[in-house]
């Protein structure tokens, strides 16, 4: 009997050899190419996930806005863009025992206790386990039904049969596909699970929520078709040692992208938290040197976060340069421009930057934060602690506008804030009560302000 022909696969890209290699010629990637059978391909399986229409304008496509439903958790809602969409897909990731399961299962009780169908699909506990996490927490459900169960295809078979309205598919790497030969988990046996689901889920309505195993570099495990395929990709961020969650939208067709859900990890499990701006602050009796508030924008939220820098001297002929939820290079190009165009040198002094309560700020309205941050460390002269800030610096050494700087001086102002530097373009055409405003268009400016402050 011939020998059953084999090939690799890359782990990482999904691209094949007929021979191993240690470095994959497609994505490069070192050592990811596992030895196993070529996939056979029949046509049934790849369908569209609509009838085939000829040709239409589009102005003559009457389209309606899908009703959306609430999960029952209100910061998970605020993530989702306002709630579920019926014939939505969404995918879930984050690190090991961070919460994803447990968040999942807190919104099926809740949805299951209004009156709505919803199944709990788990291939990596029993039904047992999950009874005892529900327990632990505190869950109320006895309409929540759950489900052990690996294989695609019975999965499909129970979701025709049963047609929840809600189904959870914790984890999409547990699943396999008797189309496949490869192991679950393998590049393959993901993308045609996902595939086949979101298929399912948009010919018949149901919602599909899949929970995503997630890679050491943080990324969601498996190729990135995984996030094409789906309509929604939330992450969780932060510590696993801190009591705090944060959960991201990065791709969301239903509503914006860069929302984020703040919650508390407690004994009855998470919980919103619907002040997350006290999270990020520092609670100082007297603001200390090094510091500063931003208002930075998350999605629709804007939210006040402490930035806190610390220079010192080094004593190492190169000096450190450390961001901690702040971007890395960015700190460099910031440190040059303020040398150049405010006559503060940090050449031989390490510089230390941290964003409390372990957000990452990504947009660069906190440049001018990090900026004031700084020569309040290197000073020892504390700013105000009424004081907010936000703006783009650009490497001329002016300050740039920043989107919703409206919505970013009235939370601040409900907030208790007293003063604002901000960018003159914008300079709010209406006075916000109880908020004074210093507009400033270079970072020379913008230092002189800080220092008559302070």
């Amino acid at each position: 009997m011939a020998k059953a022909k084999t090939i690799y696969v890359c782990q990482s890209c999904g691209g094949t050899s007929a021979k191993w290699q240690g470095q994959c010629p497609s994505c490069q990637a070192w050592n990811t190419m596992e030895e196993g059978l070529p996939e056979s391909s029949t046509p049934s399986r790849f369908q569209g996930l609509a009838q085939s229409l000829p040709r239409q304008k589009l102005a003559a496509i009457t389209a309606e806005d899908l009703p959306r439903f609430s999960t029952g958790v209100e910061e998970f809602d605020r993530v989702l863009g306002g709630g579920l969409v019926p014939g939505g897909v969404v995918l879930l990731g984050g690190d090991p025992g961070i919460g994803k399961s447990t968040l999942l299962l807190q919104a099926l009780a809740e949805m299951s206790s209004a009156g709505m169908h919803v199944l709990y699909s788990s291939g990596e506990e029993s039904a047992a386990q999950i009874a005892l996490r529900a327990k632990r927490i505190a869950l109320e459900a006895p309409a929540l039904e759950v489900l052990a169960e690996i294989q695609l295809e019975k999965l499909l078979s129970i979701m025709e049969t049963v047609k929840p309205q809600v189904l959870v598919v914790d984890s999409i790497q547990t699943l396999y596909s008797e189309a496949f030969s490869s192991a679950p988990g393998s590049v393959a046996q993901v993308r045609e699970c996902a595939a086949q689901l979101t298929r399912a889920a948009k010919s018949s309505g149901i919602c599909v929520l899949m929970v995503g195993h997630v890679t050491k570099d943080g990324h969601l495990a498996g190729p990135r078709v995984l996030e094409h395929i789906v309509d929604t990709v939330l992450y969780f961020e932060g510590d696993t040692h801190s009591s705090f969650r944060l959960v991201r939208s990065i791709k969301n067709r239903f509503g914006a992208v860069n929302e984020l859900g703040v919650f508390a990890m407690t004994d009855k499990g998470l919980r919103g938290v619907s002040n997350p701006s006290a999270i990020f602050l520092s609670q100082h009796e007297q603001m200390v040197p090094g510091a500063c508030v931003l208002v930075t924008q998350e999605g629709t939220r804007p939210l006040l976060v402490e930035i806190q820098a610390l220079v010192d001297t080094a004593h190492i002929p190169n000096p450190r340069r450390l961001a901690v939820g702040l971007e890395q290079h960015r700190l460099a190009m910031l440190l040059a421009v303020l040398h150049r165009h405010a006559g503060i040198a940090c050449f031989d002094q390490d510089v230390f930057l941290n964003a409390v309560g372990g957000v990452k700020i990504t947009e660069p309205a906190a440049d001018l934060a990090v900026l004031l941050a700084i020569q309040s460390s290197i000073r020892n002269r504390a700013l105000p602690k009424e004081l907010i800030v936000f703006g783009e610096v650009g490497l001329a050494g002016e300050i740039r506008p920043c989107p919703r700087g409206q919505e970013r001086l009235k939370e601040a102002a409900k907030l208790g804030f007293k003063l604002a530097i901000i960018p003159k373009a914008n300079m709010p055409k209406n006075k916000i009560p109880g908020l004074k405003v210093i507009p400033v268009e270079r970072i020379d400016q913008a230092i002189a302000a800080a220092n008559e402050l302070s």
